[in-house]
């Protein structure tokens, strides 16, 4: 074809540094302008000279390396654009909780409850919470993980039919289902119904309701991707199926699902509403989840923080980047798991 849009191998292209010698004109440029013009702040200085950078970097490329390839920056530049637009506000938070949660995140912060402490003390700290926010999420998990990865193993390899279409169903409701919805079914049916107490146990209960429909999309999608070739290679040397799925099918996909499984702990591992309704919450040490009330950090979270007080404020910060840090352990522990599941 011919015309600008013909794409030459040869026409000249825009080096990096040329790039970056135009991001630095662009940037003096800018500080020009808002030297003297009524234009001033930081966010105002960064659109605009973005916004100058991204029309002279199209013209530039649009002269030298031709319209297709300009067309081609010009979409670059969007992508990448939203990419730190998207990190701003990760970034913003992540800063935010280590600044203000460093200020009381010590072993006695780690070592201690809240037992005989008042929200105006500047002492106490949150062993009881880390205590119930492992126990329950774990319960969570060893229940909500085998039996979310059993309906995915049925609905790909071997639902079929109405049965099939309605799980899937079942399993979409449950994805869109609110938080305190499931903490009030758990409520309703093992506390009030059963005459059960309110325990950790309970919120266990309740995180379980959470995670199974994000386990097991995640799983089914794992297992979808799957080549059909490596079942059929299986099958044709005579290999069952249900071994084949054991042995080959999970291997393939499991970094898929401990990534699905990760999500959904981190999912749940925030959540406050079920926890609120089902454990009642204590000031103490409660290491038995099947005896009596018990805390976790996001309802000890949002106690200290409500409470407006600058000491109880702090304990709020430095439970939350505690949190945090959990949340980035279990990733990396499931990141180096799965690397080294792969199949070769």
């Amino acid at each position: 074809p011919a015309g600008d849009d013909h794409l030459d191998l040869k026409a000249q292209v825009l080096s990096r540094g040329a790039l970056a010698g135009l991001a630095a004109v662009t940037i003096l440029v800018s500080l020009g302008l808002f030297a003297i013009t009524p234009l001033q702040g930081q966010v105002d200085f960064v659109l605009f000279a973005g916004l100058v950078y991204l029309v002279a970097q199209t013209a530039l490329s649009a002269g030298i390396e031709g319209r297709r390839r300009a067309r081609d920056r010009i979409a670059t530049s969007a992508v990448v654009v939203c990419f730190l637009l998207a990190l701003v506000p990760l970034i913003a938070v992540t800063v935010s909780v280590i600044e203000k949660g460093v200020a009381r995140f010590d072993t006695t912060f780690l070592t201690h409850s809240m037992r005989n402490i008042s929200a105006t003390d500047v002492g106490g700290g949150a062993y009881h919470a880390i205590i119930g926010t492992i126990e329950q999420v774990g319960i969570a998990a060893v229940i909500a993980v085998p039996f979310s990865l059993l309906v995915a193993i049925y609905l790909v390899e071997y639902g079929r039919g109405r049965l099939s279409r309605s799980i899937s169903f079942f399993v979409d409701v449950l994805t869109g289902l609110p938080s305190i919805i499931a903490g009030l079914f758990i409520l309703a049916f093992w506390i009030v119904a059963l005459g059960q107490s309110f325990s950790g146990f309970a919120g266990s209960l309740a995180l379980v309701v959470i995670m199974i429909p994000i386990v097991t999309r995640s799983a089914e999608e794992m297992l979808k991707l799957v080549p059909n070739e490596l079942r059929e290679a299986s099958y044709a040397l005579g290999v069952a199926r249900w071994r084949t799925i054991l042995k080959v099918v999970i291997p393939t996909a499991l970094p898929g699902i401990v990534t699905g499984v990760m999500l959904a702990v981190a999912r749940v591992a925030g959540e406050t509403a079920p926890v609120l309704l089902v454990t009642f919450g204590s000031q103490s040490i409660n290491t038995s989840p099947f005896n009596g009330p018990q805390e976790s950090l996001p309802l000890y979270i949002y106690q200290q923080a409500t409470q407006g007080i600058p000491s109880a404020t702090d304990r709020a910060w430095s439970a939350a980047l505690f949190l945090i840090l959990i949340i980035t352990v279990l990733n990396v522990i499931a990141r180096v798991t799965a690397r080294r599941s792969r199949v070769s």
